[in-house]
């Protein structure tokens, strides 16, 4: 190989192996009807991360109910990276006045967590277009009985190490993902 064939060869590997900016990617801009209630969330950058979440995988709308921490936070805006001037979201004290608003509205209430009538995520399938509203909980308490009572199924994600949990937003973006991939 000559030396200028090793310095195209250089230069196409560069090209094909460098990390593109955001100017460089394009987003599908797809929101899905599917909604977010969040449940006593109380680490601001939890909340943010959140907010991040439901930018990228097309998140309707964000409830945030309970003792959940708001915007405007710095530790919220510096985990959210401004998605939290564009994702709609409101705040209600309320989670069940939410839930029953979101079921007269016709969405299918799930729950993310792990109960005796948990089913896997895998095993779980949605209608294409079904209005969806999935249900996230407290970081230590997970989601209360009084909410899993008013959720039509409860998903979980497989564990595989000696946890039996994960972050509530790190679950969450795992549910959302594999729940829009039914809508």
């Amino acid at each position: 190989m000559s030396s200028q064939q090793a310095d195209l060869f250089k230069h196409a590997n560069l090209v094909t192996n460098q990390q593109l900016n955001h100017a460089e990617t394009r987003s599908e801009n797809a929101v899905f009807p599917l909604s977010i209630v969040a449940n006593n969330i109380e680490i601001a950058g939890n909340v943010g991360s959140l907010f991040r979440v439901a930018d990228a995988l097309g998140v309707e709308k964000l409830y945030l109910t309970g003792s959940t921490q708001t915007p405007p936070k710095y530790k919220i805006r510096k985990a959210a990276r401004s998605t939290e001037n564009h994702i709609p979201y409101v705040y209600e004290e309320d989670p069940i006045h939410v839930i029953k608003h979101m079921r007269d509205k016709g969405y299918t209430i799930i729950a993310l967590e792990i109960t005796a009538r948990s089913e896997s995520i895998r095993e779980f399938s949605l209608n294409k277009k079904e209005q969806t509203c999935l249900i996230i909980g407290s970081e230590n308490l997970g989601i209360s009985t009084e909410l899993l009572t008013l959720a039509d199924h409860h998903i979980h994600i497989p564990m595989y190490g000696k946890n039996s949990s994960m972050n509530v937003i790190t679950s969450c973006a795992i549910a959302v993902h594999e729940l829009i991939q039914h809508l």
